[in-house]
C-alpha cells in the first residue's frame, strides 16, 4: 500500500487517489499533490500572505499570562518573525510586554 500526502488543509491522513488528485476523506477537499507546496505559509485573520518582518495590528485585546494588563487592539507589532507549524506561530516583540508568541487568526497586516 502506498503512502499518501496528508490533507493540506485539515491536516487529516485519511486520503484517497481520485483521477490525478487526492481527496480528503475527512472535509472532502481535493488537491492536487504536485500543486501543493513544502513551504507553510501563514495568513493573517483576513487572509493576507504574512512574511518575516512584516509589521501587523492586533485586532482585539488579548490576555497575557503574569502581566496585570492585556495587549490592547491596535497595537502595533513591527518585524514579525514567523515559525510555521507551531500553534502561535508568529515571535514578536512588543513594546511594554517584551518577547512573545502571537496566533496569526488575531492580527491583521498593517
Amino acid at each position: 500500500m502506498s503512502e499518501l500526502m496528508p490533507c493540506p488543509k485539515c491536516g487529516s491522513e485519511f486520503t484517497y487517489e481520485q483521477d490525478n488528485l487526492l481527496v480528503c476523506s475527512q472535509c472532502f477537499h481535493e488537491f492536487d499533490p504536485a500543486e501543493v507546496g513544502t513551504e507553510d505559509k501563514i495568513f493573517d485573520s483576513n487572509g493576507n500572505e504574512l512574511q518575516n518582518g512584516d509589521s501587523v495590528v492586533v485586532i482585539k485585546d488579548l490576555p497575557v499570562k503574569g502581566a496585570p494588563k492585556p495587549v490592547k487592539a491596535g497595537t502595533k507589532v513591527k518585524n514579525i518573525r514567523l515559525r510555521p507549524g507551531s500553534d502561535h506561530n508568529i515571535d514578536c516583540k512588543i513594546d511594554g510586554f517584551g518577547a512573545m508568541a502571537l496566533k496569526s487568526e488575531f492580527v491583521k497586516k498593517a
